[in-house]
């Protein structure tokens, strides 16, 4: 399983990025989609993630700002990420868990600085 992320960049605080990423299988019948991220010298942290039973829960810094989500028919999921704050500059990666694996997709850097 191949997962390419994409969408990141650099942005003002306050603003906004929709990051990507797209798996070279269908993703309808995964564990589980999330998103992790991990700050410059800090460890990788799980930002957002959506189970198989469909609840999505996030980490208690991105509630309210964050949204994970999914597009089965384009084996794609997204993160949508508003109201960033320099704190979320890291760099994400996305995961698919699928019969106790994971797969991650490569990074996209998020760097939040006015």
């Amino acid at each position: 399983v191949q997962l390419q992320a994409s969408g990141g960049g650099l942005v003002q605080p306050g603003g906004s990025l929709r990051l990507s990423c797209v798996a070279s299988r269908r993703i309808f019948n995964v564990d589980t989609i999330s998103w992790y991220r991990q700050p410059p010298g800090k460890q990788c942290e799980l930002v957002a993630i959506i189970p198989r039973s469909g609840t999505t829960d996030y980490a208690e810094s991105v509630k309210g700002r964050f949204t994970i989500s999914r597009d089965n028919a384009k084996s794609t999921f997204y993160l949508q990420m508003n109201s960033l704050k320099v704190e979320d500059t890291a760099v994400y990666y996305c995961n698919l868990r699928i019969s106790y694996a994971d797969y991650w997709g490569q990074g996209t850097l998020v760097t939040v600085s006015s």
